[in-house]
Parts: structure tokens; C-alpha cells; sequence
């Protein structure tokens, strides 16, 4: 036998082939040949070798178990029909080339001729929802079993690939944007079963429109959800043993510290469609009783683009929005709990204002959406750059508009009421239930009613409401009058109403009767007597009977009008408002 020879143009063999050459069953020429040809046709190493005849199996096997430390097992000894074929889909064990030996209670044993073949292992452990240990065999006789157990199935026509083609490259990875370059290290988990499954859930999840994903883990199981329209759903359930690589997986994804499982953690992800369009993803991660819960919100740009005609604003509403924008100065407060389509709204005013004559700066919590032409801060209070700060940061910055993410303290309110005061445009958002308790949570923070009343120029509360498929739903027509005016209904409004239904299960193209959301809206502008009532310090009462009075709708009168128009349901109606 040759000698194996070195040589300086060709890179060092490693793992079993280097092996090989160790041992001289193959010299390290041939052996570099035989890896380039084997990954030129996409066929496992091992086989290239045994069925080019350049080694024998049986020693490729016994060089294969002394250096990876893997037992040898005996094909020839084992009975065909004890095989558990019905495990392991025919399809993968034509794509990885192992087949399964026996089932040990909760673990499975796979044939494999190569021991660095981990792609296998992992993959029949994610698709059989059991422990899997690989042993090594001969692979002339490995060769032999697959042949068998292909010739007697007959679904062998049936590509696995096919079910997952294209998903490992997606373009997929940490959000860089505003870092300088950096070497990814993403390469901790790659190339198996767990990336595939990671990027085809989050490819459903922007097919579906959906909002959120929810990875969870339990005692007993791990599940999947959605958030679709609103409403969670159960997408999938993998493997409870499989939680761990999961949530690995999604952190190395967000550049988070994988060996960091006791605090939450927060990271972001994009994700390229195309040359022209990209998904971000803001993730968290929150350590559970029974490990890690990873939720990812989809943030996606297009949605911020959308313009104020797809909103869902009544025509007076969307007016009195629009000249509040165009104002030179003043506030804008948008309140609503999370999910209710605050963000959305605030962009949607931001890119109206959004021209070459303004300068536009906004501190977030995170920054969910980049907006070109928009100067946006992420705001940090770890290393003291909160709301406040940065809003007394942007007065130094020569401003036109300031939109600041949420009013959290009474310091935050009064640097943006002194701002609104002092000739800027000041947008922002609070967590309340309807605009007049929006003033009153401003007055009970300490803001001086005076400074309210003078200032804040237009509140808007909102909610999203399920929009009602425009393929399957139905007129309702069967309520009785008095049912109608007890849900809020005007008598006069009764003969020309259009209220429709979904059907039970919907159709193929809506989840459960419904596609898409419509918002809701109570959008009141800050009048001489509202802000007379606000000056006495009234209460929420108060001002809303006033809000009534001078015809502004409440959520609960502006959701009527939404199912009176037929795009959504009464049911819905009952589900995101109040009396």
C-alpha cells in the first residue's frame, strides 16, 4: 500500500477521511478526489468509497468505530422483518441513508456507515419524537437493506425533500441593522432538521398574517402557537426533546447568549423575502417553570406603509386626525391596550409628516419598524438612555415632530407637554381603556390640568376587530328589534341595517369566518368644553358624557357602525368592547 502523501495546494483532510489515510487504506490524494467527487454527485462519502471499490466496508467500518468511538454492529446478523421500517419514513432513509435497527423503549437505534452523519441522527430524532443513537454498520450491506426496504414500500415515489426544499437557504439571521460588520456566529446550529422547521414556521407565519408565534414548553409537551386575527392558534406540536434545540436555535438566530437561561432576553431577527423586501422579527425570551418561552412579533414594514384610507377610520374620524397632524404644534396621544394597533397608527401619522422639510425624531421601546427619513432611538434605560432623556436630547435637535413610544412617568409627560407647548408637534401613546381615561391617568401621574387642557390637542382610542371573509360570510337577518337596540343600536337604524354572519367553520380561505382585522376608533378632539371640564378636574364620567355631547362616537358606537356596514360581526363586536 502507498504511502499517503502530503501535499501544500490541497486543504487538510479531516474527520473519517483523514482517518482512512492514517490507517493506508487510502492514499490522501485519492482520498481528497473521492471527497470532491462524493459532494459533486450528492452522495454519501462512505458509499462513493465502497461502491468505487477504493476501500472494503468491513474496514472502513472498523477504522470508522476505533476513531469516533461508535459500537459496530452486524447487519448480516440481524432478521429483515424485525427491522421497525414503519418508524422511519422510506423517504428519509433514502435522504440520509441509515435505516432504523430496533426501538429500546423511548430510544431508536439507526444503521449508519458514516459516524459523522449527525444531519441523520437529528433528523429522525425530530420526525419519530424519539431518542436516537446511531451505530455503525457495513455499508455493502446498508446499501443492500435500503434497496429492500424501497423495493417493498410503496410510497417510495414519494420525495421528503421535496417538503422542505429551499427552507435551509433562506436568507435568515440576526438583525445587523445600525452595527457595523461583524463575523456571524450563527454557525453553533446549522444545517439540521431544527433550522428547517424554525424557517418554515416563520414563512407560515407571514403567509398566514399572523402577529406573533409562541414557542412554548410544558411538562408533557411543547407547542407552537400563532397569533392570527388576534386570536391564538395551535400551528404544531414537535418533539418535547426537541425544546432545548429549539429555543437554541432562535437564539443563536437574535444574536442572543444561548448559555443564559435564567433572565429574558431580547434579540431581533430579519428576514429576506426578496431583494426588495425583508421580515423583522423582535424576539423574547422568558425562562418558565419547564424552560425557556420564545415569542416572536412580526414587524412588518409594509404594514407602517399602508395609509390612512386602510385603517378603518369613520370619514369625520379620519378628518379630524388628519388636521390634528397638520398642526404646528400641540399632542396627539393614541391609548389602547397592547396588540390594539397603536404602532400602526402613530406610523401611519409619521409617514404623512414624513417630508424633506421636517425633521422627525422618535424614541421607541424597541424601534418595531425603521423608517427611512425618520431619525429613530431605541431607547436603553440600562445605560441611561430612557424616554426622558432622550426627548430633552431631541429639543437640542432642532425638531418639527417628536414621537415618544409611551408616556410611562410624569418626567416624560411634562418634557413632552413643554415640547408641544414650545411651538414641536408631540405624538405618543399610553395603555388606557378610552380617551377620556387617558386625561384622567395624565392628571393622576401629577400633570397640571391647565398644561393638559391647553396642550393635548387630539386623543384617539382604538381597538382591532376581526374583519368578517368577504367568501363565506352571511346577511343576518333573523334578530329580533329589541335584541339590536340593546346591543346599542338607534331605532331609525334598525330597517337599514346590513349585519352579517360567518359560517361555523368558515371556508378555505379565512380562519374560522374571519380574514384580516379592521380597527375601531374613538377619536375625540380636545374642544373649548372639554377642556373646561378637564380645567375643573373632572373625572372620566365626566368628560365622556361631554364626548357624547359634541357627537363624538365611543368604541362601543364606532364598533356598531363597523357591523352595520357588514365587515364584522356582532359577536366580535360583543368581544373587543364594552358597554
Amino acid at each position: 500500500m502507498t504511502k499517503p502523501t502530503s501535499t501544500s495546494t490541497v486543504a487538510p483532510l479531516s474527520g473519517l477521511a483523514r482517518r482512512l489515510v492514517k490507517d493506508e487504506l487510502i492514499n490522501e490524494a485519492d482520498a481528497q478526489q473521492a471527497w470532491s467527487t462524493a459532494h459533486q454527485q450528492k452522495t454519501p462519502f462512505v458509499s462513493h468509497l465502497v461502491s468505487s471499490g477504493l476501500i472494503d466496508a468491513a474496514a472502513i467500518a472498523q477504522s470508522a468505530s476505533e476513531e469516533f468511538g461508535n459500537p459496530l454492529f452486524d447487519l448480516s446478523s440481524l432478521n429483515p422483518e424485525a427491522i421497525p421500517a414503519d418508524l422511519v419514513a422510506i423517504a428519509l432513509v433514502q435522504k440520509h441513508h441509515a435505516i432504523p435497527l430496533f426501538k429500546r423503549g423511548n430510544r431508536l437505534f439507526i444503521g449508519v456507515s458514516d459516524p459523522t452523519n449527525f444531519r441523520a441522527q437529528d433528523e429522525i430524532q425530530f420526525h419519530t419524537g424519539l431518542s436516537t443513537d446511531s451505530v455503525l454498520v457495513n455499508e455493502a450491506l446498508l446499501a443492500d437493506y435500503i434497496k429492500a426496504l424501497v423495493d417493498n414500500d410503496g410510497d417510495s415515489a414519494v420525495d421528503f425533500g421535496d417538503l422542505d426544499d429551499g427552507l435551509e437557504d433562506l436568507d435568515v439571521g440576526p438583525d445587523t441593522s445600525g452595527k457595523g460588520a461583524e463575523e456571524d456566529d450563527s454557525s453553533a446550529i446549522d444545517d439540521t432538521p431544527i433550522v428547517k422547521f424554525i424557517n418554515k414556521m416563520l414563512l407560515d407565519a407571514i403567509k398566514m398574517g399572523a402577529s406573533d408565534l409562541h414557542f412554548e414548553p410544558y411538562e408533557k409537551a411543547y407547542r407552537v402557537r400563532f397569533r392570527t386575527d388576534g386570536v391564538l392558534k395551535e400551528m404544531s406540536r414537535p418533539p418535547l426533546a426537541l425544546a432545548a434545540k429549539l429555543t437554541a436555535r432562535l437564539k443563536v438566530m437574535s444574536e442572543m447568549d444561548i448559555s443564559e437561561r435564567r433572565i429574558p432576553q431580547d434579540g431581533r431577527i430579519k428576514l429576506k423575502l426578496s431583494k426588495k423586501r425583508a421580515i423583522d422579527f423582535r424576539v423574547n425570551t422568558l425562562p418558565t417553570l419547564w424552560g425557556e418561552k420564545v415569542v416572536l412579533r412580526i414587524l412588518d414594514p409594509t404594514s407602517a406603509q399602508m395609509g390612512i384610507e386602510a385603517l378603518g377610520y369613520e370619514d369625520d374620524q379620519k378628518e379630524m386626525y388628519l388636521q390634528a397632524l397638520h398642526q404646528p404644534q400641540g399632542m396627539i396621544l393614541v391609548t389602547g391596550p397592547t396588540g390594539s394597533g397603536k404602532t400602526v397608527s402613530l406610523y401611519t401619522g409619521l409617514n404623512i409628516l414624513n417630508t424633506e422639510e421636517r425633521n422627525i425624531s422618535t424614541a421607541e421601546d424597541p424601534v418595531e419598524i425603521n423608517l427611512e427619513g425618520i431619525n429613530q432611538v431605541h431607547v436603553n434605560p440600562k445605560v441611561g438612555l430612557g424616554f426622558s432623556e432622550a426627548l430633552r436630547s431631541f429639543l437640542r435637535q432642532d425638531p418639527d415632530i417628536i414621537m415618544v413610544g409611551e408616556i410611562r412617568d410624569l418626567e416624560t409627560a411634562e418634557i413632552g407637554i413643554k415640547a408641544a407647548q414650545t411651538g414641536h408637534m408631540v405624538m405618543s401613546t399610553l395603555h388606557t381603556n378610552s380617551a377620556a381615561e387617558t386625561i384622567t391617568r395624565l392628571l393622576n401621574m401629577g400633570v397640571p390640568a391647565f398644561n393638559l387642557a391647553t396642550t393635548v390637542s387630539l386623543i384617539i382610542a382604538q381597538r382591532l376587530a376581526r374583519r368578517l371573509c368577504k367568501e363565506c360570510s352571511t346577511e343576518l337577518t333573523d334578530v329580533p328589534r329589541e335584541t339590536l337596540i340593546k346591543e346599542g343600536f338607534k331605532e331609525e337604524e334598525l330597517d337599514s341595517l346590513t349585519l352579517r354572519q360567518h359560517k361555523p367553520d368558515g371556508c378555505s380561505k379565512c380562519n374560522n369566518g374571519y380574514k384580516g382585522r379592521v380597527g375601531i376608533y374613538e377619536v375625540v378632539r380636545i374642544t373649548d368644553s372639554i377642556a373646561r371640564i378637564i380645567m375643573e378636574e373632572g373625572n372620566a364620567i365626566d368628560i365622556d358624557d361631554q364626548c357624547r355631547k359634541e357627537g363624538f362616537n365611543n368604541l362601543r358606537r364606532s364598533a356598531l357602525l363597523k357591523a352595520a356596514q357588514g365587515l364584522t360581526s356582532l359577536e366580535e363586536v360583543n368581544r373587543v368592547t364594552k358597554d
